[in-house]
């Protein structure tokens, strides 16, 4: 059960930076595949293949399928929440904006997370968690440039990404009340079966996929990429962490996701980090050092200790 004062242990850390690297590879796959595939498809593909890699794995666990529409019903609702609606939001978005600017805006989802689990009774508003959710929105701010150029519908571009971001807070409060009791593995396939229906309809009514010409390798590499790894495996992550950690702490990884990348650049590509980005970082690691609290509760100790 996630623990009653919000905070996260050593080993829920590594598994935010695991996820941070297979969510923040999303970005890069999602503009490789954009180049020969309209949204929609690439939302269908990702959440497709991403069950179909999983149900093998389901099988082997033992793992049964949801019963009648009420056994389905939660699955919809996060499927809905947590694929359908963010996934295309943003990849129409990334046809307007860069990838690094949508990377951005999607660090604003545990901002909007704490403001709707605390506008739906599910946790209180705790001034510290949004002083250091916003703290760390600056700071992937300064890690990654805001990046703004001048492109026709960027507006609109950023409007789509905010509303990702938005569904993903709306997605955290309904796996908090609906999968308490369900394992990481059913969950992350379940929800991208239902992904998968929803989508092949809203695919087939408004881009007609049967008529696009076959994509080229590269675009296949990047969409197996996306639904293997940034979709399937991260997920299992991603609820893995919610039973642990909870609903709200998981969307932390967001903040997470452009130092990560940062430093994969650094390490497997040699490119170059500079003062900038190590500054942005710096401010993400004590905006996740306020989230957590103890820190500040050490301090508080020490310094009423000193007075003392």
């Amino acid at each position: 059960m996630p623990p009653k004062d919000n905070r996260i242990d050593a080993r829920d850390w590594s598994l935010f930076a695991v996820l941070s690297i297979l969510w923040g590879g999303s970005f890069f796959f999602n503009g490789a595949a954009l180049r020969e595939l309209p949204p929609l498809m690439l939302v269908l593909l990702r959440v497709a293949l991403g069950a179909a890699m999983l149900l093998p794995l389901l099988r082997m666990q033992g793992i049964g399928l949801p019963k009648g529409v009420a056994g389905w019903r939660p699955f919809v609702a996060i499927g809905l929440l947590n694929n359908v609606v963010p996934f295309s939001l943003i990849v129409i978005g990334q046809t307007y904006v860069p990838s690094g600017l949508a990377s951005i805006l999607n660090a604003t989802t545990p901002l909007f997370t704490v403001i709707v689990m605390a506008g739906a009774g599910e946790e209180a508003l705790q001034m510290r968690r949004l002083a250091g959710v916003a703290l760390g929105v600056v700071g992937v701010v300064i890690l990654r440039g805001w990046g703004i150029e001048t492109r026709p519908g960027q507006g609109l571009g950023i409007l789509l990404c905010l509303g990702g971001a938005f569904s993903y807070g709306f997605a955290a409060l309904a796996a908090r009340r609906l999968l308490k009791d369900s394992p990481p593995l059913g969950t992350a396939t379940f929800q991208l079966m239902a992904s998968t229906v929803m989508m092949a309809v809203v695919a087939g009514m408004v881009e007609q996929p049967w008529h696009l010409p076959m994509p080229g390798v590269a675009t296949w590499l990047a969409v197996l990429g996306l639904a293997a790894l940034s979709t399937a495996l991260a997920y299992i992550v991603f609820f893995q962490i919610i039973r642990r950690s909870g609903a709200t702490n998981v969307m932390l990884v967001t903040l997470l996701i452009p130092v990560t990348a940062i430093l994969l650049g650094w390490l497997v590509l040699g490119e170059p980090i500079s003062m900038r980005e190590i500054a942005g970082a710096i401010v993400i690691g004590s905006a996740l050092l306020v989230i957590d609290g103890r820190v500040l509760g050490l301090l508080r100790r020490v310094s009423s200790r000193s007075a003392a």
